[in-house]
């Protein structure tokens, strides 16, 4: 479904960007791919490193903040992947407004924007975080995955919007593989880690890439993809990446929780389980259409969950092992 289509990725600077522009250019025969982004610095390091593939690729300098340009990037587009975002927990805490003008004002444009050049299908970006938030960036994303949901009525049927929530990104800018990396380079002595019980979801870039292109295939429009993935206790990364370093417990940072939560219990009467995924079925109706998202496009059938159900890092029923974590680190 994607020869031969145009594609924008907001955001696409970004370490989705780089790896889902990669897999789209090496697997498919793609019209062309837009990156989309504000700093022409990494714009320009992305062209040296996809110099092979310049007649296929475009790149958009633009913030998601600013309609009219996102309104002339999206000419002729067929998909968007809007990866676009503020996403470090104490930043947002510290500049709420500057999170609220991206995540959120953002997420409107490109819906405005999608619907004036007749887009076919945009799949949002969200996060674990969005799932019962207690920071202001989980806020602002649980904010958009609702405005891409209700989208839906505003499509008249010919726009679909979809959101893909999954958790932490192994290696990905700014998370804490790179961070602890760093420091065992540095010989800084010591790990340095929020909380002793403290859990994650964990996927690599490519297994969150691939999620993505199949949810596209999937998507009716309106649903929150949610893939099943592993847990990692981060004592447990500490000790696959320095295991002969301590670990110094720092104490929680600003907006951080101990476990993460993908599929909240106040949402278990709209959660549908597929064999290698969870949905979340809108809570509005649309008026343009009917969909039971009991099954999806592929023609998979899924199950309700039953009530009171939560899919938390906390209690997943895999956690990797330190050996296990080790082979995911390579992936980076």
């Amino acid at each position: 479904m994607l020869n031969n289509k145009s594609i924008l990725i907001t955001g696409g600077t970004g370490s989705f960007g780089h790896q889902y522009a990669y897999t789209l250019l090496e697997k498919f025969k793609v019209r062309r791919i837009v990156i989309y982004s504000r700093d022409e610095l990494k714009q320009y390091e992305m062209q040296m490193k996809f110099d092979k593939f310049k007649g296929s690729i475009r790149f958009f300098i633009g913030d998601v903040r600013d309609k009219d340009r996102l309104q002339e990037a999206m000419r002729g587009i067929d998909i968007v992947i809007h990866a676009a975002a503020m996403k470090q927990v104490p930043a947002a805490e510290y500049n709420p407004m500057e999170c609220i003008k991206t995540n959120i004002h953002g997420a409107e444009n490109l819906i405005h924007a999608a619907l004036a050049n007749n887009v076919e299908r945009v799949i949002a970006l969200s996060t674990d975080k969005a799932a019962n938030p207690i920071n202001l960036y989980g806020a602002t994303k649980l904010a958009s995955d609702k405005l891409f949901v209700a989208a839906n009525n505003m499509a008249g049927g010919r726009t679909k919007f979809s959101v893909v929530r999954y958790g932490n990104v192994v290696g990905s800018r700014g998370s804490v593989v790179p961070l602890f990396d760093k420091l065992v380079r540095e010989q800084v002595g010591y790990l340095p880690i929020t909380h002793e019980s403290m859990t994650r979801f964990w996927i690599t870039l490519q297994e969150g890439v691939d999620f993505v292109l199949k949810s596209l295939q999937r998507m009716q429009g309106g649903e929150i993809f949610i893939p099943k993935i592993p847990s990692v206790r981060i004592t447990d990364l500490a000790k696959a990446m320095a295991p002969e370093l301590p670990i110094k417990i720092i104490g929680i940072r600003p907006g951080e929780k101990l476990h993460e939560v993908m599929c909240p219990s106040d949402d278990s009467h709209l959660t549908v389980e597929f064999d290698d995924h969870f949905v979340i079925k809108p809570s509005i109706v649309f008026f343009s259409r009917e969909n039971s998202f009991n099954s999806n496009s592929l023609n998979e059938e899924g199950t309700p969950v039953q009530q009171g159900f939560q899919y938390n890092s906390g209690d997943n029923a895999h956690f990797l092992n330190i050996e296990e974590i080790q082979n995911y680190n390579t992936y980076i």
